[in-house]
C-alpha cells in the first residue's frame, strides 16, 4: 500500500516543504495538498520546491477543479513540473467545493468535469485537445505523464472516475462506504471496457495517532463537516431516501445548518458540531498505531492501493513520525 500526506498551504510555505520532506523520510510516496486560491496559498508553486527539496515524492492537488484555471494552463503547470522534475505529478481533480464557492462560483458540472479530465491529460502527455472549442496542443511536452485521479461520492460522478479516471479518490475511511463506492467504480469501468483493476484506489481521511480519543476526535470532527458539504449536494439531488445513495453516508447530515468556509478544513471548526462521534470513528483513523494498522488491512482488502492522510490537527509530525515507524512498516513489511 501507498501513503501520502496531504496538508493545507498555508504560510510558511517553507513549513509545507519540510513536512513533506519529513513524508518522505518516514516513507510516504506521496505529497497532495488542497487547492482553493482565496483561502491558501498557491499550491503549484510550492509543488516546485517540494520536489527540488525530495528524491521520490509524487506531488499533487486533492483536488483541483475544472473552473479556477483554464485546462492549457493546468496542464502547462503539470508538464513544466515534470520537465523539470521527471514527471512526478498527479492531477486530483473534482468538481469544486471551496475553490469554488468561496469565489461566489458554484461547482462544475460533470458534463464539464468529464471534458477537463480528458483535455488536461491530452495537453500534459503531448496529445492535442479541445479546449472550449478550440483545438490546441502543447508543442514542447516530450514524454510527459500525468495520471488524473477523480474525487467522487455520488452514483453519477462515482460512473464517471470508472468511464474516464486513472484514479479514484474518496474522501473518508469507512470501510462499508468504501466497498460501496469502488464496486460502482470498477463496474462502471468493466461497462465502459476498461480495466477496473487498473484504476487505482486512493481513500484520504484524517490519521491521529494517539491513546485521547475523546481529543483525537476533536481535533478530526472538522472532516465530517467537510465531507457534509459534498453529502449535502448528493441529498439535494438524490433526495434523503432514494437508494441511490447509502443511508450510512447522508443520515448523518440532518443537524446540518451550514458552512462557513473561514473553517474549511480546521481543527476547532464550529460548523461541525452537528458530526457526531461514530462519524468520526468511521471515517477517520484514530487511537493507537495498532488500531490504524488494521483499518489499513481492512481497507486494503477491498482493493485500496493508497491511504492519504489528513494532517490538518495539532500532531502533525507526531503522526507522521509514527507512520514511518510503526505503521507502514506494518502494512508493507
Amino acid at each position: 500500500m501507498d501513503f501520502g500526506l496531504v496538508l493545507q498551504t498555508d504560510p510558511p510555505a517553507s513549513d509545507v516543504v519540510d513536512l513533506m520532506r519529513r513524508a518522505e523520510r518516514n516513507g510516504f510516496g506521496y505529497g497532495w495538498t488542497f487547492d482553493s486560491a482565496v483561502l491558501w496559498q498557491e499550491p503549484f508553486v510550492i509543488y516546485s520546491r517540494i520536489l527540488e527539496h525530495t528524491e521520490r515524492l509524487t506531488v499533487g492537488p486533492m483536488v483541483t477543479n475544472p473552473g479556477t484555471r483554464t485546462w492549457e494552463v493546468t496542464a502547462s503547470t503539470f508538464a513544466t513540473l515534470n520537465d523539470m522534475y521527471g514527471n512526478r505529478t498527479v492531477c486530483g481533480i473534482g468538481r469544486g467545493d471551496s475553490a469554488m464557492r468561496v469565489a461566489g462560483r458554484t461547482p462544475n458540472t460533470l458534463a464539464r468535469l468529464s471534458d477537463a479530465i480528458d483535455a488536461i491529460r491530452d495537453l500534459a502527455e503531448g496529445r492535442e485537445a479541445v479546449v472550449d472549442g478550440s483545438r490546441m496542443r502543447i508543442p514542447w511536452i516530450k514524454d510527459g505523464r500525468l495520471p488524473v485521479w477523480m474525487a467522487a461520492y455520488g452514483p453519477k460522478a462515482l460512473a464517471l472516475a470508472g468511464q474516464k479516471a486513472d484514479g479514484f479518490i474518496l474522501q473518508l475511511a469507512d470501510p462499508f462506504l468504501t466497498e460501496w463506492m469502488v464496486h460502482a467504480v470498477r463496474t462502471a469501468a468493466t461497462e465502459a471496457g476498461r480495466d477496473p483493476d487498473a484504476i487505482t484506489i486512493c481513500v484520504a481521511a484524517p490519521a491521529y495517532i494517539g491513546d485521547d480519543l475523546a481529543h483525537a476526535r476533536e481535533q478530526c470532527r472538522w472532516f465530517g463537516g467537510m465531507v457534509g458539504n459534498h453529502v449535502a449536494d448528493l441529498v439535494s439531488r438524490y433526495g434523503d431516501h432514494s437508494g441511490a445513495i447509502p443511508e450510512s453516508l447522508t443520515a448523518y447530515i440532518a443537524q446540518r445548518q451550514g458552512y462557513d468556509y473561514s473553517h474549511h478544513g480546521r481543527a476547532g471548526n464550529p460548523d461541525t458540531a452537528f458530526v457526531p462521534d461514530d462519524i468520526v470513528d468511521r471515517f477517520c483513523l484514530l487511537g493507537p498505531a495498532e488500531a490504524h494498522v488494521e483499518k489499513l488491512r481492512a481497507l486494503r482488502g477491498l482493493g485500496v492501493d493508497q491511504f492519504a492522510v489528513y494532517a490538518m490537527h495539532d500532531a502533525k509530525e507526531r503522526t507522521i513520525d509514527a507512520y514511518g515507524t510503526e505503521v507502514i512498516p506494518a502494512l508493507n513489511g
